[in-house]
């Protein structure tokens, strides 16, 4: 087991999906096999790239934050009006008179 880590490693340079590496030593016979190593390779030659993209995910999580605040604002103060209808709306039905016949309606 790692010290430090409770769970294990999972690497993300897609040789073995899914797998988890709990001992130092698993996982050091795993960095030195050729699609590790090519992973790594590719991260390093196009790490300018991997930069920009991971700012611009930086900025759009920022925006869709900002969105869903906006929807959630809205969604409570359409809450709110709906309740506030409906509270209206039973207080006219309470306070009406019913009236079953209309023969003997005044």
């Amino acid at each position: 087991m790692f010290k430090g880590v409770k769970h294990g490693i999972r690497c993300p340079c897609g040789s073995r999906k899914d797998k988890v590496y709990d001992s130092y030593s698993v996982f050091s016979q795993h960095i030195k096999t050729k699609t590790h190593q090519k992973w790594l390779q590719n991260l390093n030659t196009n790490k300018a790239n991997y930069y920009i993209e991971n700012e611009e995910l930086k900025i759009t999580l920022q925006q869709q934050r900002i969105i869903i605040a906006k929807l959630e604002k809205e969604l409570q103060n359409k809450s709110m009006t709906i309740d506030f209808l409906t509270q209206q709306l039973m207080s006219k039905n309470v306070s009406q008179k019913c009236v079953s016949d209309l023969l003997n309606f005044d």
